[in-house]
């Protein structure tokens, strides 16, 4: 099977989406997606979850022990499409709005579609 570059772009998340086309996922089925943000300080991990849920997001808070010096852990759930457009455009409005608390995004998962 060919990649479709336009579809799944030669990036990091352009492999992670071709990767689960690979695997049987059907990318067109909105599900839920967890999007991690790691920061060095609760106060400012707290603050950051605050903001999402003002902004109508689901959210949730954890310690994050896999990273030593980024040690909590924001993770935003929104149903979305998971195309590169909607992925990256989601990660880039994280990443925004968690820059002048210090925090910085980490990964994104998803459970597969059939």
């Amino acid at each position: 099977m060919l990649r479709n570059n336009q579809a799944f772009p030669d990036d990091e998340n352009g492999d992670v989406l071709w990767r689960m086309h690979q695997q049987g996922d059907n990318l067109t089925k909105a599900r839920e997606i967890d999007f991690s943000v790691i920061f060095s300080n609760k106060e400012m991990a707290l603050k950051f979850a605050v903001h999402l849920l003002c902004n109508n997001q689901k959210v949730s808070f954890s310690p994050y022990e896999e990273h030593e010096t980024m040690p909590w852990q924001v993770q935003a759930h929104p149903i979305l499409t998971p195309t590169h457009e909607n992925i990256g455009h989601y990660e880039e409005w994280l990443a925004q709005s968690a820059a002048a608390l210090g925090g910085c995004n980490d990964e994104w998962g998803c459970f597969a579609q059939q």
